[in-house]
Formats: structure tokens, C-alpha cells, sequence
């Protein structure tokens, strides 16, 4: 059963950095597209990055982009986000997903509208920016 646990989320001042962090479990993690997503109060979910199985590819939507890095380190199965100069706009709970297909990028910006359009997700972790 695949597991998704991420933490690092919490409570910064607007500009503050945060690096979140998604372990995985029970799965070939190293064989899967990964995903972080958000959903902020009252909003649907948002697509906000991916990165290839290699973690030499990623891709961002523009309103993060320049500001967090998606990275992944395969031999701790952990998939990351560095998330720097923060707004209260990124007040959201961040989950983790996988991909549904293993080795395959289906989860593309745009065409997501719910959790269940990814393979396995997480717990979520809650970032709130405020002073």
C-alpha cells in the first residue's frame, strides 16, 4: 500500500522561507512522475509542480515559479519543496501525490480537478503565511 506522509508545514512571516517534505513507502518511488499540490480555505485544488522520476525535470505554474524549487532525493524515496519569499497567498494545505501511471505524467497543469486524479496523495501539510 503506497504511503505519503509530508511535514514541514507551519506558521511564517510573509517573505519567510519553508521546505516541505513528502516520504514515501511501499512503493517504487523512484519509478513515478511526483506532484505537490495546495488547496487554500474555499478554493479547489491547485496544481503548483512536478518533476520527472530522475528529478532533472521540472515544471511549475507561473505563480510559484522562481520562488519554490520541487526536488527529490529517489534513495530516501522523499520528494521536497523549497518554498521562499512567501505571500499570504500561498496559505494553503500542501499535499504530495504520485503520478497514476508508473513511469507516465498524467496529472498535467490544467487537467486536474481533484485528489482522486492522481495515483496515491498525503495527509497534507499546512502552511499559513501571516504576520
Amino acid at each position: 500500500q503506497v504511503q505519503l506522509v509530508e511535514s514541514g508545514g507551519g506558521l511564517v512571516q510573509p517573505g519567510g522561507s519553508l521546505r516541505l517534505s513528502c516520504t514515501a513507502s511501499d512503493f517504487t518511488f523512484s519509478g513515478y512522475w511526483m506532484y505537490w499540490l495546495r488547496q487554500a480555505p474555499g478554493k479547489g485544488l491547485e496544481w503548483i509542480a512536478d518533476i520527472n522520476t530522475l528529478g532533472n525535470a521540472a515544471y511549475y505554474v507561473d505563480s510559484v515559479k522562481a520562488r519554490f524549487t520541487i526536488s527529490r532525493d529517489n534513495a530516501k524515496k522523499t520528494l521536497y519543496l523549497q518554498m521562499n519569499n512567501l505571500t499570504p497567498e500561498d496559505t494553503a494545505l500542501y499535499y504530495c501525490a504520485t503520478d497514476r501511471t508508473h513511469a507516465g505524467r498524467t496529472a498535467l497543469y490544467g487537467s486536474v480537478r481533484r485528489l482522486s486524479d492522481f495515483g496515491s496523495w498525503g495527509q497534507g501539510t499546512q502552511v499559513t503565511v501571516s504576520s
